[in-house]
C-alpha cells in the first residue's frame, strides 16, 4: 500500500467519517530562507490530505507561517550589523531585508509560499501571530499559566529538563525594548504577569532591565514552543500533524507536547506522522543558519512533477538525499519514465499510485514519448545536432504535440542543470582539435581507428547509427581490441572523456569529413 494511503487508513480508523472536516496541519518558522527540507513536510501533509479526499473523508490542509517566534540567530547572507539589534525580537516585528515586505517574516514566507503553490500544493495559509493578536490563544495562555506546575513536572519527567519553581511557561514581549527571549516571568494573578527583562538572560543579546506587570493576552506574549505546539493543536482543532523524526523520539519535543496536550489542555494530540529528512548533499537543512539549498533554488531546477517525485518517492521512514551536483536529477527522470511506462501500461500498483500523486491537481498526462533526460542533456550540448530530429529517430515516428511539449520542457531543465550544477561527467564538448589523450593511444587503438576511418570513407554518405553500431562490434574482432579500449579511444578522440553516449548513434550525426579527418589523425 502506498504510504499516503496507509496513513489515510490509520486516520479513518481513528476518526471514522466525521461530520466536520478533519484538520491536517503543518508549520514553518520563517527565520530566513526556507530550505528545501521543509518541503517534505508540506508534501507529506498535502498528499495525506489528498489521500483522505480520495476516501471521501472531508479535510482541510492548514499551513502556518510562524512569524511570532523570536530571531535567535542572523543568517550568514544578511548583514549582521543591520539585524543584530533585533535579536530576541518577534520575527513579525523585524523589518524586511528588502524594505518592501511588511516584515522580515513576510519577506521569507512569500518566497516559500510561491514554491509551495508552484509545486501544486494548496493549503490554507495563515500567520501564527494572528492566533495571538486575535485573542484565539488567550484561553490556552491562561490554561498554561494555571498549569505551570504540571508543565514543569512534564518537562522534568519526560525530557529531563529542569525548571525552577517560579518559572512560568510564557515569553512576555518587553514593552521597552521589544524583545521576548530576555524576559523572565515569575507570577500571574489571573490578569497580569510580573516579569523582568534581564540583561544576561541569553548569550546572543542583552535585555534592557525593564520590570513590571503586563497582560499576557492579545499578542503581548507567546508560549514556549513545546507548550505552544500543544496549545495550537487545541486552538486550531488539529487531528493530523507530523514532524521530523527527531521530534518524535522518546523524551523529544513531540513527547513533551503530547503530555502537555493531555494533562494541561485536556486535548487528545493529533495523529503523528514522524518522517525522515529530505537532505541536500547528505546534510539536514537549517533556515536560521543559512546553510544548504533554499526551496526556491532546488524547485527552480525541476518541473513540478519531478520535484514532487523527489519529495514523495520515498516512504516517510526513508530519507531522500538530493544532490544537485550529482546524478540525482537524471535518476529522478529515469524513475519518472519507469513509473509512466507502468501506469500507461495499465499496471495497478503503488508505483502507479505514486505516479498520480506527483502530478499537480492529479492531472496525469496521456501517453507520450519520453526521451531519456541524460540523452537530451547530451544533445543540447552538441551544436551540430537538431534535438527534435534526433528524438524523432529515437521514437522512429513523428512527434505528437504532447511529445514536443515534454521534449521542450526537458531541454529547458537540462540546459539549466548543465549551466548551474551538473557534475563533470555529464558535461560534453565536441573536440575540434585532437585532445592530448590521443598521444597515449596504443597501437591496437590506432589500428582500430584507422580501420573505422576506412569504413566511413568507403560509404558515399555518413552511415546511420545502426550501421555504425554493427561496424564497431565487428571491428572489435577485426582489430583484436577490447570494447573498453575501442570505445574509450573514440570518446577521448571526439569528447576528451572516457565515456559518452552510444558511440554508433553519436558518430552518425557528426559531419562525415570531420569524422574521417579526426580518425585519420588519431591513427597516424
Amino acid at each position: 500500500m502506498f504510504w499516503a494511503d496507509r496513513i489515510a487508513e490509520k486516520v479513518e480508523k481513528k476518526f471514522g467519517s466525521p461530520r466536520e472536516s478533519l484538520v491536517v496541519r503543518d508549520e514553518k518558522t520563517v527565520s530566513g530562507r526556507v530550505h528545501v527540507g521543509s518541503m517534505r513536510g508540506v508534501a507529506i501533509h498535502g498528499v495525506v490530505a489528498e489521500a483522505l479526499t480520495d476516501k471521501n473523508i472531508a479535510n482541510v490542509f492548514m499551513y502556518e507561517f510562524n512569524d511570532f517566534d523570536p530571531m535567535d540567530d542572523i543568517p550568514g547572507y544578511l548583514p549582521h550589523e543591520q539585524f543584530e539589534k533585533y535579536l530576541g525580537v518577534p520575527l513579525k516585528n523585524i523589518p524586511s531585508p528588502d524594505g518592501k515586505a511588511k516584515s522580515f517574516a513576510e519577506y521569507f514566507a512569500d518566497d516559500f509560499k510561491s514554491v509551495i503553490v508552484d509545486s501544486g500544493f494548496t493549503p490554507e495559509f495563515y500567520w501564527g501571530s494572528d492566533l495571538y493578536l486575535s485573542g484565539r490563544m488567550n484561553d490556552a495562555i491562561r490554561e498554561a499559566l494555571r498549569g505551570a506546575e504540571i508543565i514543569r513536572r512534564v518537562y522534568k519527567e519526560v525530557s529531563g529538563s529542569q525548571r525552577d519553581d517560579s518559572w512560568l511557561p510564557i515569553n512576555m514581549i518587553c514593552p521597552q525594548c521589544g524583545k521576548m527571549t530576555t524576559t523572565r516571568a515569575d507570577s500571574f494573578n489571573g490578569s497580569v504577569v510580573h516579569f523582568a527583562c534581564k540583561e544576561n538572560a541569553v548569550e546572543y543579546t542583552r535585555g534592557c532591565g525593564y520590570e513590571g506587570n503586563l497582560s499576557p493576552f492579545d499578542g503581548n506574549a507567546k508560549l514556549p514552543w513545546k507548550v505552544e505546539w500543544a496549545a495550537k493543536w487545541k486552538v486550531v482543532g488539529v487531528q493530523v500533524e507530523g514532524g521530523g523524526k527527531d521530534h518524535s523520539t522518546k523524551g523529544g519535543s513531540r513527547d513533551v507536547a503530547n503530555h502537555i496536550s493531555k494533562e494541561v489542555f485536556q486535548n487528545e494530540p493529533p495523529l503523528d506522522i514522524p518522517y525522515e529528512f529530505f537532505l541536500v548533499g547528505g546534510k539536514k537543512m537549517s533556515s536560521s543558519k543559512g546553510r544548504g539549498s533554499s526551496a526556491r533554488e532546488i524547485a527552480d531546477l525541476l518541473p513540478p512533477k519531478i520535484f514532487r517525485l523527489a519529495l514523495l518517492s520515498k516512504d516517510i521512514n526513508q530519507a531522500f538525499n538530493f544532490d544537485p551536483e550529482g546524478d540525482t536529477i537524471p535518476v529522478l527522470y529515469d524513475l519518472y519514465d519507469k513509473l509512466a511506462e507502468g501506469y500507461w501500461g495499465g499496471v495497478k500498483d503503488d508505483y502507479a499510485r505514486l505516479f498520480t500523486f506527483i502530478h499537480p491537481t492529479r492531472t496525469v498526462p496521456e501517453k507520450m514519448f519520453l526521451p531519456r533526460f541524460s540523452q537530451v542533456a547530451f544533445i543540447v550540448q552538441m551544436p551540430h545536432m537538431d534535438l527534435e530530429k534526433e528524438v524523432v529517430l529515437m521514437k522512429n515516428a513523428p512527434l505528437t504535440e504532447a511529445d514536443k511539449i515534454e521534449l521542450a520542457e526537458r531541454a529547458t531543465y537540462a540546459k539549466k542543470w548543465l549551466e548551474l550544477c551538473a557534475p563533470e561527467k555529464f558535461i560534453f564538448k565536441l573536440q575540434e582539435a585532437l585532445p592530448e589523450a590521443v598521444s597515449t593511444f596504443s597501437l591496437a587503438q590506432k589500428r582500430a581507428l584507422g580501420m573505422l576511418a576506412d569504413y566511413v570513407e568507403s560509404q558515399s554518405v555518413m552511415p546511420d547509427g545502426e550501421m555504425l553500431h554493427q561496424k564497431l562490434h565487428t571491428l572489435k574482432e577485426e582489430a583484436d581490441i577490447t570494447p573498453t579500449e575501442l570505445f574509450s579511444a573514440l570518446y577521448f578522440l571526439f569528447l576528451n572523456k572516457s565515456h559518452g553516449p552510444k558511440a554508433g548513434w553519436f558518430l552518425s550525426v557528426l559531419n562525415r569529413e570531420f569524422v574521417i579527418k579526426h580518425l585519420r589523425a588519431a591513427s597516424a
